[in-house]
């Protein structure tokens, strides 16, 4: 397996699986001298970690991570900062039950990557997915937070948050979009109204052991115009790319997405008007704060869709490694809506995209 990498001036490698003793990852290009320590990025991964409530895995892991190079302080430096170099995390595995799967080995389940990454490798890890599992993405968020921090140097307050905007078939009402209510709440839910009735909806799903899917959205706030570039590497063709990676995701948009093909060509115009300091006012953001590729300065918005988790009590059909039809359950402890916990991811991915992009504008235009 050989496409474990991705950016490209902030560039970074993922390893690890779910059941190995441990995962972490390599940030490469992270500029020097800018303040950097475990509790920087243990409260993004925090956030993102099984077992915090009945709706999401209950695997139990503290996911403590480690800064193991990058980094340098002595006694004359009042805080530790990077040293340009290499930057390596470690996060340690310490909850695994890999006999939950024993019953699987030799049987794909249905909508995951167990067929697949048996057909190319002629080799898979069937204990929680192996490398294919969701577990992968704690060294995004660590990544992530790093990346925060580059775009904090480069630019002052830049911010990068998520939310949950849909559970299966129940929604929000953005009239009611209040971002202080996303932390209060078992969903990373801007609406307090809905709350009551996505715990309802999950928790009839979770006791019939099956899942649902979710949307997400992700926005970035204080970015300035001018980061991505024409053609072939356009900031939303980053962007999509980057969030399209995280695992179970099946759809990206930016901006109104496919909601624009069904709006006029004088709808989907964000007018402009003289604004502040000679630069525009936008009068909307269809676009999604991105045009030919090269972000406006306005709000970055983004939203992904993740499909239910293929883990599953009820049985299905499927064939074993002999191609014999047979049926399977799923045991273990699964997220009855894995895209809970995609909302810190969508927003790692986001920031590390950004601040790879900021450096990629910098080397250009100085």
């Amino acid at each position: 397996m050989s496409i474990n990498s991705f950016g490209h001036l902030f560039r970074v490698t993922t390893f690890g699986e779910s059941h190995g003793p441990a995962l972490g990852c390599v940030v490469d290009g992270c500029p020097p001298g800018i303040p950097l320590t475990e509790a920087d990025i243990q409260k993004d991964l925090d956030r993102r970690r099984p077992g915090q409530s009945k709706f999401v895995s209950q695997r139990r892991e503290p996911d403590s991570v480690r800064i193991l190079s990058g980094v340098f302080q002595d006694e004359r430096m009042k805080r530790q900062v990077t040293t340009g170099t290499p930057i390596a995390l470690l996060i340690q595995n310490q909850d695994q039950r890999s006999k939950d799967y024993a019953e699987i080995r030799d049987k794909f389940r249905p909508g995951h990557a167990d067929y697949t990454y048996w057909a190319k490798y002629g080799v898979r890890d069937y204990r929680g997915g192996g490398r294919s599992s969701a577990r992968e993405t704690a060294s995004r968020v660590a990544a992530g937070a790093i990346a925060r921090k580059v775009l904090t140097s480069l630019f002052g307050k830049v911010t990068v948050r998520g939310a949950l905007v849909a559970i299966g078939t129940e929604g929000i009402a953005r009239a009611r979009w209040n971002w202080a209510e996303v932390a209060k709440n078992d969903f990373f839910c801007p609406d307090h109204k809905a709350v009551p009735h996505w715990t309802k909806y999950l928790e009839a799903l979770r006791k019939k052991g099956s899942s649902c899917g979710a949307i997400v959205e992700v926005v970035a706030e204080g970015v300035p115009a001018g980061l991505g570039a024409p053609i072939y590497a356009k900031l939303d063709s980053e962007l999509a790319g980057a969030l399209m990676s995280i695992n179970a995701v099946k759809g990206v948009e930016i901006g109104d997405g496919f909601a624009a093909a069904r709006l006029s060509g004088e709808e989907n115009a964000d007018e402009m008007r003289k604004g502040p300091k000679g630069k525009p006012k936008f009068l909307a953001n269809h676009a999604g704060g991105i045009l030919g590729g090269i972000s406006t300065g306005q709000e970055i918005v983004a939203r992904f869709a993740v499909k239910p988790t293929s883990s599953i009590l009820s049985p299905r059909k499927t064939v074993d490694v002999a191609g014999n039809d047979t049926t399977i359950v799923t045991k273990g402890r699964h997220d009855p809506c894995v895209g809970i916990r995609a909302v810190p991811v969508g927003e790692a991915m986001m920031a590390c995209v950004l601040a790879d992009a900021a450096l990629l504008h910098r080397g250009q235009v100085g």
